[in-house]
């Protein structure tokens, strides 16, 4: 039987509740970065070219930032605890699937849909958060997410590495399996339910589906961008998001719960929260998609030169966000997402000055910086944006950061091919 509040998050069911949720983001955060990391391997052992196996990513972000705001919507109707379930289950049996795909197509369509289940825990891991964490110490709670995630970036090169030098690909989705059912049993028994009134409208599948090709259609057109697509392309792509976005405004008008959160966007704290994360993301996204290429073209960097200085800025930010986080629940968010948006800001001009000859360790150092700013920003703007919306619309605003974070992330690599 599922748990309800812990009284305290000293007692084994808060910390068991807590458990679930981080090792289902932990796996979320570890898989993209695995699926990055061995996509060439992978290509070689199906006997794909790159251009074609390059499906096996787009098939699972495509899926994700379809469905991130009908999980919300439906966590806010159904609660958020049985939608992240879901989510967990989906994604565990699809790494089943997708290790054991005979070919390229049974993989691209079992990343699918194992992107939809880690939209499904990705959509309201927050908002279960909020639930479990009390209020003065909810920037303790997304700090400790923060680290997760960066963890899991960070080591998802590492992991895939190991995996590979030991046995084929299909481990690297298998060995997920185990962790998954345990953060499943463990969400199952610990969870709490809400005991917030949820959304009071019956769940709306066109608004579902209306969402759900809208913001699919700007990460691909983002995407077509940064791939340098035909005009053709881009057009298609981008008429498909406008008309699909008005009609989606237009379906969802008078809605008291809107599956596009517009009644949270117009609270100034949260909007401006958003459209910070949004720009942040944009900028680790630029970073991540050019830094390897300069590093290993330009500079003349070995591979483990480049995966080390990559690695520096996520795992830093594993550091700083838990730090920023308690810092967020004694101070006000926006003075330390300020300063640390103006360390990052610093680091980028770092990195902005690097040229032939420069020290590896001086490159480190600014990446270090980077993700210090990075990190000490990521925690309170997290803080600020769960805490300005109301409980009963947690899982929208759980949808929207992870929503702002694969738009900005999408926006990064689409500027880069502007830029070069």
């Amino acid at each position: 039987m599922p748990a309800a509040r812990p009284d305290s998050l000293a007692s084994p069911p808060g910390w068991l509740a807590t458990g679930s949720l981080m090792t289902a983001v932990w796996l979320g955060s570890l898989d993209q970065s695995i699926a990055n990391t061995a996509l060439p391997a992978i290509a070689a052992a199906l006997q794909h070219t790159p251009a074609e196996s390059v499906w096996i990513l787009h098939a699972y972000q495509l899926a994700v930032v379809a469905t991130l705001l009908p999980f919300a919507a439906l966590g806010d109707l159904w609660g958020a605890r049985r939608v992240f379930l879901v989510g967990v289950a989906l994604f565990n049996l699809a790494a089943i699937a997708s290790a054991l795909a005979p070919s390229l197509e049974w993989l691209a369509v079992s990343r699918a849909v194992q992107g939809i289940g880690a939209s499904g825990l990705m959509s309201v891991n927050l908002a279960l958060i909020r639930q479990i964490f009390p209020t003065n110490r909810l920037g303790q709670a997304v700090g400790l997410n923060a680290f997760i995630v960066g963890s899991g970036y960070s080591l998802g090169p590492v992991v895939a590495s190991l995996l590979l030098s030991v046995g084929p690909w299909p481990w690297l989705f298998g060995f997920m399996v185990p962790m998954g059912l345990v953060g499943w049993l463990l969400g199952w028994r610990f969870l709490p339910n809400a005991t917030e009134k949820t959304a009071p409208q019956p769940y709306d599948l066109v608004l579902a589906l209306l969402s759900a090709l809208c913001f699919a259609s700007l990460i691909f057109c983002l995407s077509a961008v940064a791939q340098q697509k035909s005009l053709e392309v881009l057009s298609a792509s981008f008429a498909v998001m406008l008309v699909s976005g008005y009609a989606l405004l237009r379906r969802q008008r008078g809605h008291l719960a809107p599956m596009l959160p517009v009644d949270l966007l117009r609270r100034p704290l949260f909007s401006l929260s958003v459209f910070t994360a949004v720009c942040s993301f944009t900028s680790q996204g630029l970073a991540f998609v050019a830094l390897p290429f300069f590093f290993l073209h330009e500079l003349q960097l070995s591979a483990v030169e480049c995966g080390t200085l990559m690695t520096v800025w996520a795992g830093v930010v594993a550091i700083a966000a838990p730090l920023a986080g308690r810092l967020s629940d004694r101070y006000p968010p926006a003075i330390m997402g300020g300063i640390g948006l103006c360390i990052l800001s610093a680091g980028m001009v770092w990195l902005s000055q690097v040229t032939v000859g420069t020290s590896t360790t001086t490159i480190g150092v600014g990446m270090a910086i980077c993700g210090i700013g990075f990190g000490l920003f990521q925690s309170p703007n997290l803080r600020a944006i769960m805490s300005s919306s109301p409980p009963e619309r947690s899982s929208g605003a759980s949808g929207m950061v992870a929503l702002a974070r694969l738009i900005g992330q999408a926006s990064g690599a689409a500027l880069v091919a502007l830029c070069f």
